[in-house]
């Protein structure tokens, strides 16, 4: 493990489900941590409630879109993790208008900063939605992007903005890609916790769009380390890196294996309100994981099983988060 003692490091996103565990794992590693959050007029604390008063840590509200905002954030920082992203494929297809200010115009406005403040190294995260559907698989870095989803257009736009960075003004930046991470704190959108609460309030049947698609499922302190030895590999500079097990599940596979995990009695029905749109469905993910392991040495370390255990017991103690509708 590098050694982040003492050192400034920015997360943007830092009270989402991935920034919030990567937050955790920076204090722990003794780093000084600036959390950019979304700026909120009520009094929501959030992933980092538990942080508040750590003296290692130091919440800036703000907005990525503010480039003045975001330029006092990044001055001083050794290392930039920018995870801040308008997420979630169905809501993008209502405001694509929102994911481009917020994922391109924002990644700019990181970008421009950390190239003014002289930034160490700047670590930009993308998503596996930008491959699509595979053509090949296991999916290299060098696989095709298809923009099958507006969402998916507006990361593939970030991530050739951050990359064009380096080309054009050598700030060291790397692409990390992210294929599906899941864990503690994942809200309710995705699939994995999204079947659980349903299960844990009681749920006999559990209604899902296409159950054939396959997703290759990461544990989000898996990917949180990810993200620190990619951070830290003069190979990666420049480039894109996989964060993925390697290995792939289908939908249908997957709802059956949380079905055991929970311990509860359910059947899994195909509801066709929540198939995709025609040609926007990804129907295949798997990841190549080589340069992770070969530049970076990160290696997965929680199996599937483990990890969706663990997970179901966490949306167990925390149904209440999960809103009014997973209730009996």
């Amino acid at each position: 493990m590098s050694n982040w003692q003492n050192r400034t490091v920015l997360v943007t996103g830092a009270e989402g489900f991935i920034g919030s565990t990567l937050v955790d794992l920076l204090v722990e590693q003794g780093a000084r941590v600036r959390a950019f959050v979304h700026y909120k007029p009520y009094a929501e604390k959030g992933h980092l409630a538990h942080l508040l008063d750590h003296p290692a840590v130091e919440m800036i509200a703000g907005d990525v879109r503010d480039a003045g905002r975001v330029s006092d954030a990044v001055a001083g920082c050794d290392t930039v993790f920018h995870l801040a992203a308008l997420i979630g494929i169905p809501y993008s297809y209502d405001s694509p208008g929102a994911y481009v200010q917020t994922n391109v115009v924002g990644t700019e406005n990181i970008a421009e900063a950390c190239r003014r403040h002289s930034v160490r190294r700047l670590v930009h995260t993308s998503t596996s939605e930008v491959y699509g559907t595979a053509r090949t698989v296991p999916i290299a870095e060098d696989h095709p992007l298809q923009p099958q989803s507006p969402y998916s257009a507006s990361k593939i736009g970030a991530d050739v903005l951050a990359l064009s960075h380096w080309h054009a003004f050598e700030l060291p930046v790397t692409v990390v890609r992210p294929f599906n991470t899941y864990g503690p704190r994942q809200s309710a959108r995705a699939v994995i916790p999204t079947i659980l609460a349903q299960l844990h309030a009681g749920a006999r049947e559990i209604r899902l769009g296409s159950l054939t698609p396959t997703r290759d499922f990461t544990y989000v302190t898996d990917t949180a380390r990810g993200f620190l030895a990619v951070a830290e590999c003069e190979r990666a500079v420049g480039e894109v890196v996989n964060l993925g097990s390697g290995r792939e599940i289908s939908i249908g596979d997957l709802a059956e294996s949380l079905i055991a995990a929970s311990g509860r009695s359910a059947r899994v029905v195909v509801d066709p309100a929540r198939l995709r749109p025609s040609g926007s469905e990804v129907e295949r993910l798997l990841s190549d994981n080589s340069r992770a392991r070969e530049w970076a040495g990160w290696v997965p370390e929680v199996s599937l099983g483990e990890g969706l255990k663990w997970t179901s017991e966490w949306v167990e103690g925390n149904l209440g988060a999960f809103g009014a509708g997973y209730a009996v």
